[in-house]
């Protein structure tokens, strides 16, 4: 099927439909069809509060995305689903978001993984790369080497200064109220241009809460920093490292030995990997780039690459994830049906708060 002949028409008649519950799946249903078809790092992100959540009536699957404005939907990666249902999964979807008037839609897909990007290509999208995503193999991983130096470095002097880390009872509420706290001082630490990919993370709570596991860095008696971790479904099962905040008082070294306190743990319990997520704009490559991309897009990728640190600080995230010496470094993509336009990709900024 074409796309662009058959890509959806966003207007209010879909929204209407969405809330009468057409397509729409309950938050249990959605991590069971996680559970049997996800194949993608970041696939608990489909679990987000703000997120909805499309089910397959013709083929078992899931696709989550946002809406912006009238026309414009961000889509979250790849439908999920089994490989061979998932170009009919995405038109299914298509043709639910077109029920009723309105005008042609503008279809974006961000963090779509590359064994998923001849799905779009053959669809008339625009691919390019949006940044990478890393993962540790747990049966390889080794503190010990010149690698790890800076982390064992950093590690040692958090737990000079007295930094331990516990797991939090999610049952406890002196726990959640100092994750609370934390919260609005690392926001209002951040300042006002700086923020966070709300699309593309994780969040504390949402049908994804009991799911997730949080390790506390405590110090003088005190919570000085969190990082929260999600499941890892598909070939590469383990848990991905979603979310960290800090006080600005935490010692040098607290969120590396949370990590590798996680790390430790989540190994002995037998799990296979820890996947560290995107980066946006990081980790560019010629070779990454498919024959369906946008010369001009990338350019402008790239710029932010180098010089966008007011839109995202994706230098030092890089930094901090090959820190720990990464197994597998691979490339996500964002997908614009009908070519890459400027609405579209400020819809896309939006929607991952990165604007």
């Amino acid at each position: 099927m074409n796309a662009r002949r058959t890509a959806p028409a966003v207007g209010e008649a879909a929204g209407v439909g969405e809330a009468a519950g057409v397509g729409v799946v309950a938050a249990g249903r959605a991590v069971e069809l996680l559970r049997a078809h996800a194949d993608h790092p970041s696939a608990v992100l489909a679990l987000n509060e703000g997120t909805s959540r499309y089910a397959g009536r013709s083929r078992e699957g899931l696709v989550a995305y946002t809406r912006r404005g009238r026309r414009d939907v961000v889509q979250f990666a790849a439908p999920f689903a089994r490989p061979e249902d998932r170009g009919g999964l995405l038109e299914e979807f298509w043709a639910h978001l077109a029920a009723g008037p309105g005008p042609a839609p503008r279809v974006t897909a961000a963090q779509v993984a590359r064994a998923d990007v001849p799905l779009y290509a053959e669809r008339g999208f625009t691919v390019n790369q949006l940044g990478c995503t890393y993962g540790i193999d747990l049966a390889r991983f080794t503190v010990r080497g010149k690698p790890l130096a800076k982390v064992r470095q950093n590690v040692n002097r958090a737990r000079r200064e007295g930094v331990t880390v516990v797991e939090a009872d999610p049952g406890d509420l002196k726990d959640r109220r100092e994750l609370d706290a934390i919260d609005a001082r690392w926001l209002a630490g951040k300042g006002r241009h700086v923020k966070e990919l709300s699309f593309l993370i994780g969040e504390r709570g949402g049908p994804a809460g009991p799911l997730r596991r949080t390790f506390l860095a405590r110090h003088q008696g005190r919570t000085v920093g969190y990082i929260s971790y999600s499941p890892v479904w598909g070939a590469r099962s383990g848990w991905l490292y979603d979310l960290t905040r800090r006080s600005p008082s935490a010692p040098v070294g607290t969120v590396e030995l949370v990590n590798l306190t996680a790390l430790a743990r989540f190994r002995e319990e037998g799990a296979g990997w820890l996947h560290l997520g995107l980066t946006p704009f990081a980790g560019f490559r010629d070779a990454h780039e498919p024959a369906c991309s946008s010369r001009g897009l990338g350019r402008a990728l790239r710029w932010v690459a180098e010089h966008g640190r007011l839109v995202y600080p994706a230098r030092s995230q890089e930094a901090f994830k090959l820190k720990w010496a990464p197994h597998v470094i691979e490339p996500e993509y964002v997908a614009f049906h009908d070519g890459v336009g400027l609405p579209a990709v400020w819809h896309l900024l939006r929607a991952t708060g990165a604007v």
